[in-house]
């Protein structure tokens, strides 16, 4: 068994749930695929032209949730927890059937995915795995808000900081090395918002589905969700969970060191695309396992998280 080389599931995995922001109940069925087949959404309940890949140059909305879409306007949203499951636990190839728009935000955080996942157990192949391998550095900001990613030598390293008003989630920072710390309390954190913005997100159509049960509601200095917090940076572990996720969409694993301060979805697709513009600035490498002493997946993931 290696774990440089390409893996997928053992057996198919199903799940269902309420999407966030639709509200709609949504089925799910995660099964696995062959070598070199990568990540691939299939929306089970339209006929044709069903087949959405999770690229970056694919989405097409960041806003409160990363949406991908194909030529012909089949999306998939809120794809980010399922994606950062799957890339910390190194499942190369998989099909994800799903029979509607949205991927079910099932606790808000990545936990359930990572659970069932574990739970199929992991079938490995003869393919080494592919990385990318960033060579240059590449920033992009707006405002205060900045996200950089620069060379690093086996790790992936992020290192995250938020900034609010609200006392309650003030102003947070953490960094974890992807590949080797214990991830549980990134996995375990979830969505979250401001009791006051919840108005306004629902007049944009938003949140349908939002409840206590899926998502941390901070109202002034209070944490309106009975249990509490999950761990004492949950804001800013959810924001790298989200951060991982999307930094999947790139369709491997990364060899990088990546700084945000305030950022999300919109960040990361953002510098995504800048780093994609100039093949100067990375390149893509077939691992060979007697070449790195290292696994380029979370072992500690391959553990239970509850």
């Amino acid at each position: 068994m290696s774990y440089l080389t390409q893996k997928t599931l053992k057996s198919n995995i199903s799940f269902s749930g309420i999407a966030l922001h639709s509200g709609l109940n949504v089925n799910v069925c995660i099964k696995p695929a062959e070598p070199d087949f990568g990540i691939v959404f299939k929306r089970v309940d339209l006929k044709l032209n069903n087949i959405v890949y999770p690229s970056f140059n694919n989405v097409t909305n960041t806003s409160l949730n990363t949406t991908v879409e194909n030529e012909f306007g089949a999306k998939v949203s809120t794809i980010e927890h399922l994606m950062g499951a799957l890339f910390g636990l190194g499942i190369d190839n998989a099909l994800i059937e799903i029979d509607n728009e949205e991927v079910p935000i099932l606790d808000g955080s990545a936990k359930i995915f990572i659970d069932r996942i574990i739970s199929s157990g992991f079938e490995f192949s003869n393919s080494p795995i592919k990385v990318i391998k960033i060579k240059k550095e590449v920033k992009y900001s707006e405002g205060e808000k900045f996200i950089s990613i620069k060379p690093s030598t086996l790790s992936l390293d992020i290192d995250f900081e938020l900034k609010y008003k609200n006392n309650i989630i003030g102003n947070q920072r953490n960094k974890v090395k992807v590949y080797d710390d214990d991830l549980r309390d990134i996995y375990n954190s979830r969505t979250y918002c401001l009791f006051e913005d919840i108005e306004m997100i629902k007049k944009n159509g938003l949140a349908k589905g939002g409840s206590l049960e899926n998502a941390v509601v901070v109202k002034g200095e209070e944490v309106l969700n009975a249990e509490g917090l999950r761990n004492d940076k949950e804001f800013v572990n959810h924001k790298i969970l989200d951060c991982i996720g999307d930094l999947y969409t790139t369709g491997y694993r990364i060899v990088a060191s990546i700084r945000c301060s305030q950022g999300g979805h919109y960040l990361t697709n953002q510098l995504l695309r800048e780093v994609f513009k100039d093949k100067e600035n990375f390149s893509i490498l077939e691992i060979k396992e007697k070449n790195l002493p290292h696994t380029l997946i979370n072992k500690n993931l391959l553990r239970s998280i509850a």
